[in-house]
């Protein structure tokens, strides 16, 4: 018999990481909440022609495809099965896939729900997607986002209160981060430098690749693609992006002659009213523009968003991509028939932050907040007396638990240690006799005698 496995890039979350993630997507859910968010889900499978189209080629790639149900070769072609031509067989045999991210989803639930909806639509998803991508570190098949999106304004505001969403949520959780942004218009700047749509397309994606490869590896990409001016257009977005402050990059996009067109303008206006929004806000975190941020998704058209870690309590070793990202979409509802809805939002990668906080150790105690009061008895004619007990501190908020009979105490009281209970309350013959119960602190190991009655004001 064969030993039970997961698939690749999957994991079981045991009781212990449970509690730690529901305190990350406690804190980020909070967080939406507090901006005015609604909550949404769509299914895990989406049609495939809902899918494909909207991420990229790369991105079309990584879509997992569900075969369709009974005898998936029947409408095959036979000559195509020969050929083993899989992409133009795919039509024939798989018409679903499951989600790649939550942004289409949200996109084609807005299409065919326009009459019921308002705009500007604020809603917020936290759910899993899946990717066929090779696992690795912090890189996964199947993990979860956390998305805030809204639907139906053009406001710059809207970039401000996502960005705020960013810092206030990190902040929450105790995780220092740098919080990047630029803007397309600035990089759409570059295409008529670059001789062109098709050339400008391929720069955005390997510029995209700089946090793995570097500089230098995106220069010898750039190289071995011979893109028109793209190894010039390439060190002066380095160069800009290196400057000190926010106000010295926008200078220089002013002074590089190479790009001055209304796509360069438009993105510095927009960046001006978003700093002009924010700028008497505290913050937790480091906001930077980045102007060599791309943000690789081909549906993103204005402000783009990246967070990245920055907590000097991550060890050294253990290097991790960017633990959140969005921007602007104004296109996306178009190829489902609705036009003119412009969208704009963010997702946070619970995975990967998750990995980041275990690996920092940063995680509070309250994070693994498990049952407060174990009642042991001592023998079985103490049970009811512990059940209806526990029933009136359950109704007062307190999560508690009656060991299922009558064991040895020192077994009992293994069993809440193991989970980490604060308070064992003890009940023998002695103790219904008297009205009484024994209560022992299982984190100072001191034990008194209370009146029963006295139980709940005590443990509050």
């Amino acid at each position: 018999m064969d030993k039970p496995s997961l698939p690749s890039g999957t994991r079981d979350f045991g009781p212990e990481v449970m509690m730690r993630r529901k305190y990350i997507i406690g804190i980020i859910e909070a967080t939406f909440k507090r901006f005015g968010f609604l909550p949404l889900e769509t299914p895990a499978v989406e049609n495939l022609k809902t899918l494909q189209g909207k991420y990229g080629d790369e991105g079309d790639q990584l879509l997992f495809k569900i075969l369709n149900n009974g005898d998936f070769l029947a409408k095959a072609d036979e000559t195509l099965l020969q050929q083993r031509d899989s992409k133009a067989l795919t039509p024939q045999i798989s018409d679903r896939g499951l989600r790649y991210d939550l942004t289409v989803p949200l996109a084609r639930f807005v299409v065919m729900n326009r009459d019921k909806i308002h705009f500007p639509f604020r809603r917020y998803q936290i759910q899993p997607v899946w990717r066929a991508d090779r696992p690795q570190k912090g890189r996964y098949r199947e993990f979860w986002q956390c998305d805030a999106d809204i639907l139906g304004s053009q406001s710059i505001s809207n970039e401000a209160d996502l960005l705020q969403i960013y810092d206030t949520a990190f902040a929450g959780l105790g995780l220092k981060v740098n919080i990047r942004f630029n803007h397309r218009s600035l990089l759409d700047a570059f295409a008529p430098w670059l001789q062109g749509t098709a050339n400008h397309n391929r720069f955005m994606q390997l510029i995209d690749k700089a946090d793995k490869i570097g500089f230098d590896g995106v220069m010898n990409e750039i190289k071995n693609e011979g893109i028109p001016n793209g190894e010039d257009a390439w060190t002066l977005l380095h160069h800009i992006s290196g400057l000190a402050d926010t106000d010295q990059k926008l200078i220089a996009l002013q002074n590089a002659e190479a790009i001055q067109n209304d796509a360069l303008q438009k993105g510095i206006t927009e960046i001006g009213q978003l700093l002009n929004l924010i700028k008497n806000l505290p913050t937790a975190n480091t906001l930077t523009l980045d102007v060599t941020l791309a943000r690789g998704l081909s549906y993103y058209t204005g402000m783009v968003m990246e967070v990245v870690p920055a907590d000097n309590r991550i060890p050294a070793d253990f290097r991790i991509g960017s633990i959140g990202g969005g921007g602007r979409y104004d296109n996306l509802t178009g190829v489902f028939g609705l036009k003119d809805v412009s969208g704009v939002g963010i997702s946070f990668g619970l995975d990967r932050i998750y990995d980041l906080m275990d690996a920092a150790g940063i995680f509070p105690q309250e994070s693994m907040q498990t049952t407060r009061v174990l009642f042991c008895c001592m023998d079985e004619s103490a049970m009811p007396t512990a059940f209806a007990m526990a029933g009136k501190l359950r109704e007062a908020g307190i999560a508690t638990e009656v060991y299922p009979g009558a064991a040895k105490l020192k077994k009992q009281l293994d069993y809440a240690n193991n989970k980490g209970i604060q308070w064992a309350c003890i009940l023998g013959e002695q103790e219904i006799t008297d009205g009484t119960i024994s209560i022992k602190n299982l984190e100072s190991g001191t034990q008194e005698t209370l009146p029963q009655n006295q139980l709940l004001a005590h443990i509050s």
